[in-house]
């Protein structure tokens, strides 16, 4: 057996025509025998997932689209890189410190309470 990690994606449909299209993407652990396999497993999480909320008077659905990404990992240990991403920004120093804000939150929520 062996690990893969899959992007799965849906696309969240408000019911609100005048909104931006948005998207859920889902990185997920997938242990299976091969890749087919890996792949497959991934659709079927996407397709049991689907969902359906009402916020108000408001459907929201969650529409599987799709498995976007799927890679195999090596092997699993401290420190192991299980996913990146790059991105382009129009201001530098924005990102850094909208991560530097991010990092700092979760600082906060790891401190023990007493």
């Amino acid at each position: 057996m062996n690990w893969y990690i899959a992007k799965i994606v849906f696309k969240i449909n408000a019911g609100n025509a005048s909104q931006k299209p948005q998207f859920d993407e889902h990185i997920r652990l997938i242990l299976a025998d091969n890749f087919e396999e890996a792949f497959r497993k991934a659709r079927i999480i996407g397709i049991t997932e689907e969902d359906i909320i009402f916020r108000d008077t408001t459907k929201v659905a969650w529409e599987f689209v799709n498995v976007s990404e799927l890679y195999p990992l090596k092997e699993l240990k401290d420190g192991t890189e299980l996913y990146s991403q790059i991105n382009e920004e129009e201001e530098a120093s924005t990102y850094i410190d909208h991560i530097h804000q991010r990092a700092a939150f979760m600082q906060i929520k790891a401190r023990p309470v007493f």
